[in-house]
């Protein structure tokens, strides 16, 4: 049995095809295949807040293939959520309508439901239920962030503060200061707090930091990151450190939001799981598909 993710982010567009592992009453899976495109919706998206022509069609292209490898790998279940950049585009629920048209039934989520799916994936069971997490999502046009405390949720906020928004210059200092505000008074109260990052740019700087998965990375080590990173230029990060062309320029930004909210919540280290909504997504629907009282014991 296979189930498939379709994530449309402000910077890529993902498919991850997912096989679905049952064992008595424990169900799994393991990442089959993943594709990534960068369309980076979100230059058209924050800046004149809709999706231009050339990458609407684009879009479409790609939701084909999707559609076309998910048919080829017979996938019995999927889901596919938009966010940050279709929610900005005032054509978006029009470009939502000719997906549909094409055969993907595909939704746009709120910050919210974006962070509830990407926290779905349970990651705090593996590292110690009694412990405090800042759940930090950090994409192109927005952050999700959620605190939890012995696996209740405390509070949690979506910002729009993304790379590509930060790049584009379309980031505003009260949206900046609102975020800071909100990780200080919702932390004050914890003694020791564990970050856990997620998304594309945290796990890649993970591989760079020479990480194992799950591996903390500190506030010191981070930074001292950044400033390598920042000491190259543009095509320097590309050429000579080997980064892609659509993560070379970003993964600067992320690094900014992530040693700020580190910094205002306290935190000495961020530890990287290396997933993301697409990942959430999957485990969504083995909640929705599977029968109670065997997501009940998932979850416990």
């Amino acid at each position: 049995m296979r189930y498939a993710a379709i994530d449309i982010g402000s910077n890529a567009v993902r498919l991850l095809i997912a096989d679905i592992i049952q064992n008595n009453d424990i169900v799994s899976f393991n990442k089959n295949t993943l594709v990534r495109v960068p369309l980076r919706l979100g230059d058209d998206a924050f800046i004149d807040h809709r999706i231009s022509e050339p990458k609407a069609v684009d879009l479409v292209k790609t939701m084909v293939a999707f559609r076309n490898l998910m048919d080829v790998y017979k996938v019995s279940e999927y889901m596919a959520c938009a966010t940050s950049a279709m929610r900005e585009a005032k054509n978006g629920q029009a470009l939502v309508d000719e997906v549909k048209a094409k055969g993907i039934d595909l939704q746009i989520i709120d910050g919210r439901e974006e962070a509830k799916i990407v926290y779905n994936s349970h990651i705090e069971q593996h590292l110690g239920n009694k412990k405090t997490y800042l759940y930090i999502d950090v994409g192109g046009g927005s952050t999700e962030l959620s605190l939890f405390s012995d696996t209740q949720l405390v509070a949690s906020a979506s910002f729009n503060i993304g790379t590509i928004r930060i790049l584009d210059n379309q980031d505003k200092e009260e949206t900046w200061e609102e975020m800071k505000a909100w990780v200080k008074h919702h932390t004050r109260m914890f003694k020791t707090i564990y970050g856990i990052g997620t998304g594309g740019n945290i796990n890649k700087l993970s591989r760079l930091a020479s990480s194992k998965e799950d591996k903390p990375i500190s506030y010191v080590k981070l930074k001292s990151m950044y400033e390598y990173l920042n000491s190259f230029s543009l095509k320097d990060r590309i050429n000579v450190l080997g980064l892609n062309n659509d993560r070379a320029d970003v993964i600067i930004p992320a690094c900014e939001i992530f040693l700020t909210l580190m910094k205002y919540g306290h935190l000495r280290q961020i530890i990287v799981p290396r997933v993301g909504l697409v990942d959430g997504i999957i485990q969504t629907l083995i909640d929705k598909h599977i029968s109670a009282p065997v997501a009940e014991k998932i979850l416990e």
